[in-house]
């Protein structure tokens, strides 16, 4: 099967978070608001001489601790252009362009290293996070890997990262 790419896909139930965010960007924003995402990860290669892409299991074990680090918080964009966020001991605080103020606290949080909260960009914030995860023992013949974020059915979007 030389020359020939092979993908597994991994959509499991259990593959979900439920996080509040908002979207800030220019002078305005959305009210705070949250969603039950689910998230799907697909990686694509060359079939190993033990005829897998990536063992399921892995996949799915490193899906579940990725989503469990979202799960049950607000996320916040720490590179967001409109936002000012500042930790005050025990408590974050953010300050949007307009004026609107949020006190959260630091353990119901977490900073995201991106602008905005959108679906694509929690999508490419997970596929980075699989990335490090499988690390640099990365399975030899792993051509891509991409993640899926849906913010309800029918609403998805998605990032795909190689990794040759």
């Amino acid at each position: 099967m030389a020359g020939e790419r092979f993908s597994i896909q991994v959509a499991k139930d259990y593959l979900k978070f439920s996080a509040a965010h908002f979207m800030a960007h220019g002078e305005g924003r959305e009210r705070l608001h949250g969603h039950n995402y689910r998230v799907s990860l697909r990686l694509e290669g060359v079939l190993g001489e033990d005829g897998y892409v990536m063992d399921f299991a892995l996949v799915k074990d490193l899906g579940r601790r990725l989503c469990r680090e979202l799960d049950e918080r607000t996320l916040l964009p720490a590179r967001s252009d409109c936002l000012s966020i500042r930790e005050l001991g025990e408590s974050v605080e953010v300050v949007h362009r307009d004026g609107s103020r949020f006190l959260f606290p630091v353990s119901d949080v977490v900073l995201l290293p991106i602008a905005h909260t959108s679906a694509e960009e929690l999508a490419w914030f997970l596929a980075t996070r699989l990335k490090e995860e499988l690390g640099s023992g990365m399975r030899q013949g792993l051509e891509s890997l991409e993640v899926g974020v849906a913010e309800s059915t029918g609403q998805a979007a998605n990032c795909r990262v190689r990794l040759t």
